[in-house]
Protein backbone atom coordinates (compact mmCIF):
# COMPACT_ATOMS: atom_id res chain seq x y z
CA UNK A 1 0.00 0.00 0.00
CA UNK A 2 2.42 2.45 0.36
CA UNK A 3 3.74 2.41 -3.28
CA UNK A 4 0.26 3.76 -3.97
CA UNK A 5 0.94 7.43 -2.95
CA UNK A 6 4.43 6.88 -3.29
CA UNK A 7 4.87 10.03 -5.30
CA UNK A 8 8.73 10.87 -4.93
CA UNK A 9 8.89 8.68 -8.20
CA UNK A 10 11.30 8.64 -10.78
CA UNK A 11 7.70 8.78 -12.72
CA UNK A 12 7.17 12.07 -12.08
CA UNK A 13 10.46 13.81 -12.93
CA UNK A 14 9.17 15.74 -15.93
CA UNK A 15 7.33 18.33 -14.72
CA UNK A 16 4.92 18.39 -17.12
CA UNK A 17 3.21 14.96 -15.45
CA UNK A 18 3.13 16.70 -12.10
CA UNK A 19 1.74 19.98 -13.63
CA UNK A 20 -1.01 17.52 -15.05
CA UNK A 21 -1.92 15.79 -11.75
CA UNK A 22 -2.16 19.10 -9.75
CA UNK A 23 -4.34 20.48 -12.49
CA UNK A 24 -6.67 17.47 -12.77
CA UNK A 25 -6.91 17.03 -9.43
CA UNK A 26 -8.17 20.25 -8.85
CA UNK A 27 -10.18 20.49 -11.91
CA UNK A 28 -11.95 17.34 -10.98
CA UNK A 29 -12.72 19.26 -7.56
CA UNK A 30 -13.95 21.99 -9.06
CA UNK A 31 -16.17 20.42 -11.26
CA UNK A 32 -18.04 18.32 -8.14
CA UNK A 33 -18.21 21.60 -6.17
CA UNK A 34 -19.98 22.96 -9.35
CA UNK A 35 -22.07 19.83 -9.44
CA UNK A 36 -23.37 20.45 -6.12
CA UNK A 37 -20.98 17.87 -3.97
CA UNK A 38 -18.61 19.74 -1.77
CA UNK A 39 -17.57 16.63 0.05
CA UNK A 40 -16.02 15.20 -3.19
CA UNK A 41 -15.13 18.85 -4.26
CA UNK A 42 -13.21 18.85 -0.74
CA UNK A 43 -11.27 15.33 -0.81
CA UNK A 44 -10.37 16.20 -4.51
CA UNK A 45 -9.31 19.52 -3.34
CA UNK A 46 -6.89 17.97 -0.74
CA UNK A 47 -5.67 15.69 -2.47
CA UNK A 48 -5.01 18.59 -5.71
CA UNK A 49 -3.61 20.79 -2.85
CA UNK A 50 -1.45 17.67 -1.53
CA UNK A 51 -0.05 16.81 -4.75
CA UNK A 52 0.72 20.55 -5.54
CA UNK A 53 3.15 20.66 -1.84
CA UNK A 54 4.72 17.14 -2.73
CA UNK A 55 5.27 17.69 -6.30
CA UNK A 56 6.78 21.64 -5.82
CA UNK A 57 7.68 22.13 -2.13
CA UNK A 58 9.64 19.30 -0.83
CA UNK A 59 10.28 16.95 -4.59
CA UNK A 60 13.34 15.12 -4.13
CA UNK A 61 13.24 12.00 -6.13
CA UNK A 62 15.88 9.24 -6.45
CA UNK A 63 18.76 9.86 -8.56
CA UNK A 64 19.62 6.87 -10.95
CA UNK A 65 23.33 7.91 -10.54
CA UNK A 66 23.04 7.45 -6.80
CA UNK A 67 24.94 4.22 -6.52
CA UNK A 68 27.87 4.75 -8.95
CA UNK A 69 30.15 6.78 -6.32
Amino acid sequence: MGKLFDIQSPFFIPPWRRVLVVVLTLGWAGIELWRGAPGWALLFGAAGLWCAYQFFVVFDPPREDAGDD
